[in-house]
């Protein structure tokens, strides 16, 4: 046993010595390298989210390289002391890449995300390959990924920048696409009265311009690296608004509450007032809006229309305003600025805008904040609030 174990030193003591020769031999004979090479030479996708533990070269992907001329890559097995890894490198000719010549933080020697804490990207540092975690609050804004165009003999379906089917008008009910917010019978209704050619209609959404600068990200990825919280969230708002995808260590601080009554207004119809007062707080509520970003409320929220000789082509979602005259207090006392859409009247939302999706409110804070709008009651005396929530940082 110790004639073993005095054995497997000196063969020890002989590698550490041979690969520091080599280590130094390997020095004067390699080519410089960085991490724009690797990344390069490899398709290393800078810009692409990533997790704790996966390879930056992709999932089961390792890169060997000839041991002659890569000695010092031995560094990295011995230091592990993974002496099977030494003998496999000798007996084979290949040896694993060691990533510490060319990456900083976020990256082991074998190119695997190390030390991050939620959904990282990989970056650079100077020259060198990094891998940073999140930070402590992302957002990036909804876009479509998978979207029906209209043609002159029916519709494409587009994935990403690629057209994948052709369908034709005989075909369009057929179609296997719903959520919910649309289905068969929505889509064969926007084609018949809505759709010019060249109309698209976004059935998946994916998302861009990230606040860290990551890479663009597919439909099918959004639920992978953030969550199906944020598909179903993104699904209820606009085509490219802004969604808060990730945020880490905060408190919540409430604003004040603001509120007003629904009143009486018999010529315009009190139970469609009420109808378009809750529709409009449904609109709203739980509505975030990043760091210095703007957004509407939901999308897919429909108004009851009334009689009204004083409003272009004499009607208007009349019901609106108290609501709306709650979040512009809410808005205003935080320090916003006026909503668009809205005016400093009595009626507060101006004609020709949707009160869901056209009004927009800007927060100028550089934190996240969220809409909270609730009723109480019923009737001419129904109450309506708004409130400010902050999200700040700790």
């Amino acid at each position: 046993m110790r004639s073993w174990r005095r054995t497997s030193f000196m063969i020890f003591l002989v590698l550490v010595f041979v690969c520091i020769f080599l280590l130094a031999f390997s020095f004067v004979n390699s080519t410089p390298i960085n991490g724009q090479t690797v990344a390069d030479e490899y398709n290393i996708s800078v810009g692409q989210s990533i997790f704790d533990g996966q390879s930056i070269v992709g999932i089961n992907k390792t890169i060997e390289v000839p041991l002659l001329g890569n000695f010092g890559f031995l560094t990295h097995q011995l230091l592990a002391f993974d002496l099977q890894g030494i003998f496999m490198s000798a007996s084979t000719g290949v040896v694993p890449f060691d990533f510490t010549t060319v990456s900083g933080e976020g990256i082991d020697s074998y190119g695997n995300a190390k030390g991050i804490d939620g959904p990282g990207y990989i970056t650079f540092e100077g020259d060198k390959l990094a891998v940073k975690g999140p930070d402590n609050y992302v957002w990036g804004y909804s876009a479509p990924y998978k979207l029906l165009c209209k043609t002159e003999s029916g519709v494409d379906v587009i994935e990403g920048d690629k057209v994948v089917q052709s369908v034709p008008v005989d075909q369009i009910k057929n179609l296997n696409y719903s959520n919910d917010y649309y289905n068969n019978d929505t889509i064969v209704s926007w084609y018949n009265y809505d759709a010019d050619v060249g109309s698209t209609f976004t059935l998946e959404k994916g998302m861009k311009g990230f606040s860290d600068g990551r890479s663009d990200i597919s439909s099918s990825e959004v639920p992978k690296i953030f969550g199906q919280d944020v598909v179903d969230y993104a699904a209820e708002y606009p085509t490219g608004s802004p969604i808060l995808l990730y945020s880490g260590n905060y408190s919540v601080e409430d604003g004040e509450v603001y509120g007003t009554s629904l009143g009486s207004h018999p010529e315009y119809g009190d139970s469609i007032r009420e109808v378009n007062a809750r529709q409009f707080v449904e609109a709203w509520n739980g509505t975030i809006i990043p760091p210095n970003s703007t957004s509407s409320g939901k999308d897919y929220v429909y108004f009851e229309s009334a009689s009204d000789a004083a409003a272009p082509g004499g009607s208007a979602s009349h019901g609106v305003c108290p609501p709306a005259r709650a979040l512009r207090a809410a808005v205003l006392a935080e320090g916003f600025g006026l909503p668009v859409g809205m005016d400093e009247t009595e009626d507060a939302v101006m004609f020709d805008y949707n009160p869901a999706c056209d009004i927009t409110v800007t927060n100028n804070h550089d934190y996240p904040v969220q809409i909270k709008m609730w009723t109480e009651g019923e009737g001419p005396g129904m109450g309506l609030y708004a409130q400010i929530e902050r999200y700040i940082p700790k």
